[in-house]
């Protein structure tokens, strides 16, 4: 079996100073671990309805459609502001070197539509939970949080802990 962590690269001081990044690069260029990958985080939803798959930008689109394809479902973008045409909800987060805002096309969720959400890092909480709130908003019914990696140390699962959390692995 393939150890995924074995391909994420530690980058110190990216994107600020005192960050160690991980990045999922050589995970992505390596067919078969992005194929293990993909498995493990579908086979979390085993007997699950889902109809849409939101994933944040950008890491968190990668493996997003992937699993919108795997589970056809639809796949719904939530990205940084001013990047979607169409009318939008916005929702603020912080993260662990910052904070930022992030939309959602009014109509991209509809009234009980059952949604995972994925992205590629929990850390601090503060980006799953503001796509909580958007997706809530719209009238979803999130089903599960999906992440590729899950920074423990950070505490993130604190700000979503009423929700189902999957990690693929966890740091």
């Amino acid at each position: 079996m393939i150890q995924l962590k074995d391909y994420i690269r530690d980058v110190p001081d990216f994107p600020k100073k005192g960050i160690l990044f991980k990045d999922i690069t050589p995970l992505l260029s390596n067919a078969k671990a992005r194929r293990e990958c993909l498995h493990i985080l579908a086979n979390s939803l085993k007997g699950q309805r889902i109809d849409k798959v939101v994933g944040a930008e950008s890491r968190g689109f990668l493996f997003g459609i992937l699993l919108a394809q795997e589970l056809n479902a639809g796949f719904v973008p939530i990205r940084k502001p001013n990047k979607l045409p169409y009318q939008t909800l916005s929702a603020s987060y912080e993260l662990e070197y910052g904070s930022d805002h992030l939309e959602i096309h009014t109509d991209a969720i509809q009234k009980g539509d059952k949604v995972l959400i994925h992205d590629d890092v929990l850390a601090t909480g503060g980006t799953a939970k503001a796509m909580c709130e958007l997706i809530e908003k719209l009238g979803g019914e999130i089903v599960q949080f999906n992440f590729l990696m899950e920074l423990s140390f950070l505490n993130g699962r604190e700000k979503i802990k009423d929700y189902p959390i999957f990690s693929a692995f966890t740091y």
